[in-house]
């Protein structure tokens, strides 16, 4: 069996190294011309520490973690609010025991599988033609730079905007759902005033921002706003940056000095705050892994969960297969439905309640954190945590050991 796997971020390299362990030759291909680096800190959760395990990453991850001591809501002067500490929720909570920037991670992954896994760089795949299964089946592969292969099977890994779920499935706008706002994640360097807390601040009008600590001299910034303008997720960088500025003027805090900051940034990464929901993740041979078939947005907190625990599962699946692809993509899918749809649900409030408009609803939402760790909250909360663990991990067994 030939995989394509489209997209080097944490799926597709986590879904490599499964494949490989199993004997099955993966192929992945990304059309950024190395590893992307930046993007916001990601956790890992609940059965996805499992599959990390599994992996023998787990002292690689804990190794380039980010330390970090738990979230803090601030006001225009600084002065915190309210917080929540990383142990809370026994480290499950609004910060988790695990976090790491995603492009560590996706550059620990890279690293991990570089030696077994084919990576294609700077291309990326532009068209899918399916063989009927009365003829063999497969997928015919046109790919940018030219080239034309046949794979068993072809993965989309490739994000929220995936170009293989464009090819075999239909038009973004069909699977991606925008929640009304927009945010952008970037490296400035380290205030030096962290105490390696990630701090939270809101103002009036639905603006949001943010700082966490990282490593080597640097912190992530975010900035957020709400808007019902569609479609400068794909406007040019220059764009984005200058819509935000003009949005986040005056929003105070330390949100000019992220502003000034910013177009030096070398990892600036601007979306939507959207969510994916594709109600079959697979077409004939072409399947979706992660946030190309679903994806909760930011505010869900569970992407790279989804991503690490459906990666073990397709690979185990079609593993397990004999060469059956069509059973196999139907055992991901019944595996994995209830433990995605959990993961979906967005926390109470949604977007509103991450970007409140008023100064009453921010006062609130500080409120609302400082009675979490108590009752009724604490159990509300704690549901809400739980469902990354709410999921039994198969226990495929690979054909090659682990590293």
């Amino acid at each position: 069996m030939r995989v394509l796997i489209s997209g080097a971020g944490i799926a597709g390299p986590a879904l490599a190294h499964w494949l490989h362990r199993y004997g099955i030759s993966a192929t992945v291909v990304e059309r950024s011309p190395a590893p992307r680096p930046g993007g916001q800190a990601v956790d890992v959760r609940g059965a996805a520490r499992l599959v990390v395990e599994r992996m023998g990453l787990m002292p690689q991850v804990r190794a380039a973690c980010v330390d970090e001591r738990g979230i803090a809501m601030v006001d225009a002067r600084g002065r915190w609010t309210s917080r929540m500490p990383a142990d809370a929720f026994g480290g499950e909570g609004f910060v988790a025991e695990i976090e790491i920037s995603r492009g560590d991670f996706a550059r620990l992954l890279y690293e991990a599988t570089r030696d077994d896994v084919e990576y294609r760089f700077g291309d990326r795949v532009v068209a899918l033609h399916q063989t009927p299964e009365d003829d063999g089946g497969g997928v015919t592969v046109d790919f940018a730079g030219g080239a034309r292969e046949r794979f068993d099977v072809v993965v989309g890994a490739d994000g929220v905007h995936s170009g293989v779920r464009a090819l075999a499935f239909g038009p973004e706008s069909s699977y991606v759902h925008q929640l009304g706002g927009y945010t952008a994640y970037f490296s400035v360097p380290d205030p030096g005033d962290l105490g390696h807390w990630y701090l939270m601040y809101n103002a009036p009008g639905g603006l949001a921002a943010g700082i966490r600590p990282e490593h080597g001299g640097t912190a992530k910034a975010y900035l957020s706003f709400t808007s019902s303008r569609r479609g400068l997720e794909r406007a040019p960088k220059d764009e984005q940056q200058r819509v935000l500025a003009e949005r986040m003027s005056g929003a105070g805090w330390r949100v000019p000095a992220l502003l000034a900051a910013m177009p030096a940034a070398p990892d600036f990464f601007f979306d939507s705050l959207s969510q994916v929901r594709v109600e079959r993740w697979s077409r004939g041979r072409v399947v979706l892994l992660g946030d190309a078939g679903y994806c909760g947005s930011p505010l869900a907190g569970l992407g790279t969960s989804m991503a690490l625990v459906g990666a073990h599962v397709l690979a185990g699946e079609l593993a397990g297969s004999d060469g059956d692809v069509r059973a196999a993509c139907a055992g991901y899918q019944d595996r994995l439905r209830d433990y995605v749809a959990a993961g979906l649900e967005l926390p109470p409030g949604g977007i509103r309640g991450y970007a409140p408009r008023t100064r009453t609803m921010i006062r609130l939402r500080a409120l609302s954190m400082r009675m979490m760790p108590h009752w009724p909250m604490r159990q509300l909360l704690a549901a809400q945590f739980a469902k990354a663990g709410a999921f039994e991990l198969p226990d495929y067994a690979p054909v090659l050991p682990s590293r």
